[in-house]
């Protein structure tokens, strides 16, 4: 039966590894750009365009399919991610110079921590795809189902819970978690005296997704165009000037 169940999820992973006929992207930033504005610890938001990115993003309600970790290691190899096939392994800038993407950033992450984040990631190359998230996933695609928002990010938490395998979004929270760095945490009040405090709980990593990066209140969003210096008066228009 584990056989079987081997076989149907690489089958299906195969299936929605193919590219969505009717992807377009709409403002690509070159690889170029986006490795002169990256730092390592920054995550790097990916609008896909595959079959399982259309799954993924009417699931999570985002535009943000993919997360991918930043090392800064050199060309060609400076990415660590999850990929559906593949699993945990290092890839180029230039896998995704043709989508959309998004740079978010932790902030005032101590050195020695970053350190041991990207320690963690990099330790996790080679583990395996979590493959029964991915039957789970291919089942919103025959077709895409009227499932409610609020029950759609528990769909995605559907996965073996088997620790030799991976997740794109959650590999990347497991890291940051290792060192306490809040994503999206839950927030608990409590009252002392007349005081009331807040106090965050760690949601639990299987429950991340790539938007959860993007509207967490402890990673900055990084815009290449405007981190590189931007001039509104040098932009040159169709048309030539108004008036």
């Amino acid at each position: 039966m584990q056989r079987v169940s081997t076989w149907l999820g690489n089958a299906i992973a195969r299936y929605l590894q193919v590219p969505s006929r009717d992807y377009v992207p709409f403002n690509v930033t070159p690889a170029n750009r986006l490795r002169a504005a990256l730092v390592p610890g920054d995550v790097l938001l990916v609008e896909g365009n595959l079959r399982i990115s259309r799954a993924i993003k009417y699931l999570t309600h985002s535009t943000w399919s993919h997360a991918a970790f930043y090392t800064g290691g050199p060309p060609g190899a400076e990415l660590i991610e999850a990929d559906l096939t593949e699993g945990v392994q290092r890839v180029g800038l230039s896998e995704y110079s043709h989508l959309n993407t998004r740079i978010c950033r932790p902030v005032r992450l101590l050195p020695e921590d970053l350190a041991r984040v990207i320690d963690y990631m990099e330790a996790s190359l080679g583990r395996s795809y979590d493959l029964k998230n991915v039957i789970d996933l291919a089942r919103y695609l025959f077709p895409t189902p009227p499932v409610p928002v609020h029950f759609r990010r528990r769909m995605l938490a559907l996965g073996s819970g088997d620790p030799t395998r991976a997740i794109c979004s959650t590999l990347i929270a497991e890291a940051f978690q290792a060192v306490r760095y809040p994503i999206l945490p839950e927030k608990h009040y409590i009252t002392d005296g007349a005081a009331r405090r807040e106090l965050l709980h760690i949601r639990h990593h299987s429950l991340f997704t790539p938007r959860d990066f993007d509207l967490s209140p402890y990673f900055e969003v990084i815009k290449p165009t405007l981190a590189l210096g931007f001039d509104y008066r040098q932009v040159e228009w169709d048309g030539g000037p108004p008036g």
